[in-house]
Parts: C-alpha cells; sequence; structure tokens
C-alpha cells in the first residue's frame, strides 16, 4: 500500500501485518489526543519512498515509542509502538483508498494501563 502524509512531502510503501484487521485505537495521553486509527506493519514493513528528511521524531517517558510525524503538514504517518517495539502502528488515514469512516466500529488498546507503566 502507499501512504502519504497531507502535503505530500511523506511517500511510504507500507506492508500491513494482517491488512486492516488489526485497526486499533489507543487510548494513552498521546494517542487519545491525536485520535488516529492505527494498523499494524513490521519493522520491514515500511519504506520511506520520499521524504525521509521530513520526518520529525516525537518520544516521551520511557522513549521506547516514536511517533514520526511529516515536518511540514504535522501529519502523523507511524510509529515504533511500545506494545510491541517489534512493529509499527500505522495512521490508516494516510493509506490511499482508504476512508476510516468505512472501518467501522474499531477496538481500543489499553494505553492508560500499560504494562510499562507499573
Amino acid at each position: 500500500m502507499r501512504g502519504t502524509c497531507h502535503c505530500g512531502a511523506v511517500v511510504l510503501e507500507v506492508t500491513l501485518s494482517d491488512g486492516l484487521n488489526t485497526a486499533r485505537r489507543c487510548d494513552c495521553s498521546f494517542c487519545r489526543r491525536r485520535g488516529a486509527i492505527a494498523v499494524s506493519a513490521p519493522l520491514s514493513g515500511i519504506k520511506v519512498l520520499k521524504g525521509a528528511e521530513n520526518l520529525t521524531l516525537y518520544t516521551w517517558g520511557t522513549h521506547t515509542a516514536k511517533h514520526y510525524f511529516c515536518k511540514t503538514c504535522g501529519i502523523y504517518t507511524h510509529h515504533q509502538r511500545r506494545s510491541n517495539p517489534d512493529e509499527y502502528g500505522v495512521n490508516v488515514a494516510i493509506l490511499d483508498g482508504i476512508n476510516p469512516r468505512d472501518l467501522g466500529e474499531v477496538g481500543w488498546a489499553d494505553g492508560i494501563n500499560h504494562p510499562a507503566d507499573r
């Protein structure tokens, strides 16, 4: 699949782990404010085709999760997960031909009670 930020400065080639079947939201302090639905991709499943220099990184807390954004338009593209650092979460809304509204009801990950916070 192809994914792009809003301004087109960042273009990704994405191979999902299980298509859209892994779609979920997270209720951690950051994700619930961001509001994006993410799907899973292995670490080898994202290739930056254009704009690697335009991606900016945000981390906090344990610095395990690494959230990437386009520094021009601010769109969150993907993140390396804290729940499983061997995979990425990919913003469904950046994927060509996918409208998040069409996914219907999406499950929630319990990020507010993450085991690493205990």
